[in-house]
């Protein structure tokens, strides 16, 4: 057997042609002693003819259940030929969906979505914080300069180029050059300095010291553009302090001053506390 509903389409039906609606339907089985048929009416398939007639793209199968105007029960092609077909209807019932439960559902898991979300973000800024501290409590020994020079007149070369180092650092040209061209010390003995005094090379120490001076501001001037706190330290390319500054401290300038500004005392995004500036302390 077969049934078919008819439903109106503003779009092509026209009122009392029949023929205009949409006409989804589906098949199903019967016998004499009665059986019964559970039909999910939101699944039906339109006919192909129907499609053609109206001139309409066959992926266009949606209808409308709150428009449908008649259901039809009838025979089929595979009905038995030749035999009598009557159909007995003892019972019909329209079930609705309720979808109350879907929106319950929804909520659920947007609300545990939330609390993961919230949890990870607390989780992961203790985390990062943690990590911060640990990076700038170990990076206090190597910005300490008055550390390295308690006895400067044991080596006034030494303290030369420390000091130096520690006066022109925020000068974006400042190289090995520089430093050998500023100090008399030629760039071996510029490297030996570095290297015994904090295992560092050249490079590596003058990033650690605008890094670390860049960190300090970034906590204590929080109206300051990150680029102006850049160009403050010695760094004329943005994109690349802020490149340097990730792999130093495992998050972007922005989020670090996130992280220090969100604490009463920031300890974990707060650069060392020393007297003056770098310069002051190689002094």
């Amino acid at each position: 057997m077969v049934l078919l509903i008819s439903t109106f389409d503003e779009n092509v039906s026209l009122p009392s042609k029949f023929e205009t609606y949409r006409s989804p339907g589906t098949y199903f089985s019967c016998n004499p002693q009665g059986v019964p048929v559970t039909l999910d009416m939101t699944r039906f398939s339109i006919p192909e003819w129907w499609f053609r007639q109206m001139k309409l793209d066959l992926p266009q199968q949606g209808y409308a259940l709150n428009k449908v105007s008649k259901i039809v029960f009838g025979t089929s092609p595979d009905s038995p030929r030749d035999v009598e077909s009557q159909v007995e209807i003892g019972e019909l019932a329209l079930h609705g969906r309720d979808e109350r439960y879907l929106a319950w559902l929804a909520g659920v898991i947007l609300a545990s979505w939330s609390a993961f979300g919230l949890w990870f973000f607390r989780t992961h800024s203790r985390a990062l914080i943690a990590s911060l501290d640990s990076k700038m409590k170990k990076d206090l020994t190597l910005v300490a300069y008055r550390q390295l020079t308690l006895e400067p007149y044991k080596d006034k070369e030494k303290a030369a180029v420390l000091r130096f180092i520690a006066t022109n650092y925020t000068n974006p040209e400042l190289d090995l050059e520089g430093v050998a061209a500023g100090t008399g010390a030629n760039r071996n003995k510029i490297n030996d300095v570095l290297k015994t005094e904090l295992g560092m090379t050249f490079t590596s120490y003058l990033n650690k010291l605008r890094l670390t001076e860049a960190a300090r501001l970034l906590a204590e001037k929080s109206d300051a553009p990150v680029a102006q706190i850049a160009y403050a330290v010695g760094y004329a390319n943005v994109s690349y302090f802020n490149k340097l500054f990730k792999e130093e401290y495992g998050c972007t300038p922005k989020a670090f001053r996130s992280l220090a500004t969100a604490q009463e005392k920031p300890a974990g995004c707060r650069a060392p506390e020393l007297s003056g500036s770098p310069a002051d302390a190689g002094a």
